[in-house]
């Protein structure tokens, strides 16, 4: 029976594949020379098989005819080779791993950041910076310096700003625009796939509001402080008046933007509001040289919200040499461009009212009309802004 040994052989081949096709693996670059070992030992084995089946067939015949329509033996039935105990596992192929390729070292130290050309982000605009603040194919110079051009302001930090496993490097940079002003901003590099230096972008710049940048330190979560200030201390203001604020920024995926501390600075809860009134300078009989004795009475009012631990009373010498009265009590501060007469303290809610005295001399009679100031003075002597400069100064009437 011809057809009923075919259909025997092709279910004893249907048997042989379906035990071994989960051994077979999948070929790729490693199994190619590993498939061309196993294709001799295979026909040698698939001859076995077929001779095995030569015999076995009409032995299977009869067992099949006995039990009627009882179907031919499984793949559990039918045995196969074991693997030998010095078979080496497959080894995964490259198109089963995927390697990540590792991000460029982005660590640049300072002189290798003053070596490179590199952009840079615009510079603020409200400083009128000019046109030597370029910002392409830029060499930074060491700074601080007096030139216009952009410079390196202290040493770069590091830190892995986009969260790649690579470090990148923060820099403060400056350029200096009006007179004593810089205009600052840090800036974030990196390097490229060949190792050149490349600007991912600004993490913070100054601007109004916002005028000057002190410090900059890169977190272990890679985020970044920016120390900054808002007035920028030149040109005769001094270091102590700036509003100093820690602010972070971190990488969004495409730029900087700011995730922690103020977002803007308020009114200085440092200062008060003091305001001066005066009556006229009288002025007395001239003495045997002709000069004459002015008294002025002065009275301050502190309207908060803070404490004023000293008054100071400037531009004295305008009206004439102090003569007496409350002008015995002051000592004298030379506070840069203050040079005060130093009095009491003043509570926020106080008043105080002072005569002064002096001698003035009537051949200064081109001098400007004589002014009178008060000045907030803190307990280390530093002079302090106003809440309200325009009732700080009074120009005196001269009667008699």
């Amino acid at each position: 029976m011809p057809e009923f040994e075919d259909i025997l052989v092709s279910g004893e081949f249907s048997a042989f594949r379906e035990a071994y096709a989960p051994a077979v693996q999948p070929a790729g670059p490693t199994e190619v020379r590993r498939t061309v070992r196993r294709r001799r030992q295979r026909v040698a084995v698939l001859t076995a098989a077929v001779a095995v089946l030569a015999v076995t067939i009409p032995a299977a015949a009869n067992t099949t005819l006995d039990r009627g329509s009882a179907p031919p033996p499984g793949p559990a039935q039918t045995g196969g080779p074991s693997p030998s105990s010095s078979t080496v596992p497959p080894t995964p192929t490259p198109s089963s791993v995927s390697p990540t390729a590792a991000a460029p070292d982005g660590r640049i130290s300072r002189s290798q950041l003053l070596a490179a050309r590199v952009d840079l982000p615009a510079w603020p605009e409200y400083l009128h910076s000019p046109p030597t603040c370029g910002t392409e194919d830029v060499r930074l110079r060491p700074g601080p310096n007096v030139d216009s051009v952009p410079a390196l302001l202290g040493d770069p930090g590091h830190g892995d700003l986009d969260g790649d496993g690579a470090v990148e490097t923060v820099a403060l940079l400056g350029c200096r625009a009006n007179g004593e002003t810089l205009g600052k901003q840090v800036v974030a590099f990196d390097r490229d796939a060949a190792g050149r230096i490349v600007t991912m972008g600004r993490v913070a710049g100054a601007a109004e509001g916002m005028d000057d940048i002190t410090d900059i330190s890169v977190q272990d979560d890679g985020k970044v402080r920016v120390h900054v200030a808002d007035v920028q201390p030149c040109c005769g203001l001094p270091s102590w008046w700036p509003q100093r604020q820690w602010r972070t920024y971190a990488w969004t995926g495409d730029r900087f933007d700011q995730t922690a501390g103020p977002t803007r600075f308020g009114v200085d809860p440092r200062l008060t509001d003091l305001t001066l009134t005066a009556g006229e300078l009288a002025l007395g009989p001239p003495d045997g040289q002709g000069r004459r004795t002015g008294t002025v009475t002065v009275t301050v009012v502190n309207r908060g919200p803070v404490d004023v631990p000293r008054l100071g009373f400037d531009t004295l010498t305008s009206i004439g040499e102090p003569a007496g009265a409350d002008l015995d009590r002051c000592r004298m501060a030379d506070a840069g461009p203050v040079a005060a007469c130093l009095l009491d303290p003043l509570p926020a809610g106080g008043r105080k009212t002072y005569t002064f005295r002096f001698l003035v001399d009537p051949s200064s009679g081109d001098d400007p009309r004589p002014v009178v100031q008060v000045v907030h003075f803190d307990a280390q002597e530093r002079y302090w802004d106003d809440l309200k400069r325009s009732d700080n100064r009074v120009e005196l009437r001269t009667a008699g």
